[in-house]
């Protein structure tokens, strides 16, 4: 079932309908609880696969020295820190007068903000960054502003997609890659059994076991279940104005990277 399939003025949180209005709170309330074992987390959902995904999300986009990316949903920086030595240039090549490159590192949610931005200060990762608090579906930036825009593992979160794949679009200039990695729908139907059962049975005792937090893990996989299946997704991109859109399922479609151009 799909984020579609819901009664007028109501939404999915999970597998509970709630008013629109509510969900962004809702959301907000289940980050801000994992925030500070967000990693964790993302290692209990995936069992540990998810920095794999990470890794070739960021190897396969398009990304050069001297670009711009706008990384939403950015959370504690993964994606971010993965892709800021493709795109930031050296102190020599900016005094020649070449662009910087850079990364906006956006998120509705502060704590994790905090999170990310305390962890490249930690690493002394500082250069190259900029840290927005927005909302993925009105952006506060003018358009064609990145050559990049990327949301890992956000993207089912957020209430209205279609408006954030149309801001998405916005924000690129011509020419620019959108790029999602998104928990999607598994394809092998002997596997499916196994993932649910981890998912339903196994993750909200790991959540509670390792952060005291069954309820936010169980939202977290109900939320996985409803995002829009592999070729719906697809569907909505080319609705938001992007084009030559594809996608490509890892580990049988536990997850997916979707990619779209500005045209």
């Amino acid at each position: 079932m799909s984020e579609q399939t819901h009664k007028p003025g109501t939404t999915h949180f999970g597998f509970r309908d709630v008013p629109t209005g509510d969900k962004q709170k809702l959301v907000g309330e289940v980050f801000s609880s994992v925030a500070s074992s967000y990693d964790l987390m993302n290692d209990l959902m995936s069992l540990g696969i998810h920095r794999v995904w990470k890794r070739y999300f960021v190897a396969t986009a398009q990304a050069k020295r001297g670009d711009r990316v706008l990384d939403l949903a950015g959370g504690t920086g993964d994606i971010a820190l993965l892709l800021r030595d493709r795109v930031l240039r050296s102190a020599h090549e900016v005094a020649q007068g070449k662009e910087p490159g850079g990364i906006v590192l956006g998120d509705i949610n502060g704590a994790m903000l905090r999170v990310g931005r305390d962890r490249m200060t930690d690493l002394g990762k500082v250069a190259g960054f900029e840290y927005v608090q927005l909302n993925a579906e009105a952006l506060p930036f003018p358009d064609a502003s990145f050559d990049l825009v990327t949301i890992a593992f956000g993207l089912r979160n957020v209430t209205d997609k279609d408006a954030a794949l149309r801001e998405m679009n916005r924000v690129l200039k011509v020419g620019g890659q959108a790029r999602v990695l998104e928990f999607s729908e598994v394809k092998a139907e002997w596997f499916k059994p196994i993932y649910d059962f981890h998912s339903f049975n196994v993750l909200p005792k790991l959540g509670k076991l390792f952060a005291n937090d069954s309820d936010s893990y169980q939202y977290l996989a109900e939320s996985i279940r409803k995002h829009p299946p592999q070729d719906q997704l697809k569907a909505m991109m080319e609705a938001a104005g992007f084009a030559r859109c594809d996608y490509k399922n890892l580990s049988a479609g536990i997850c997916a990277i979707h990619t779209g151009y500005k045209v």
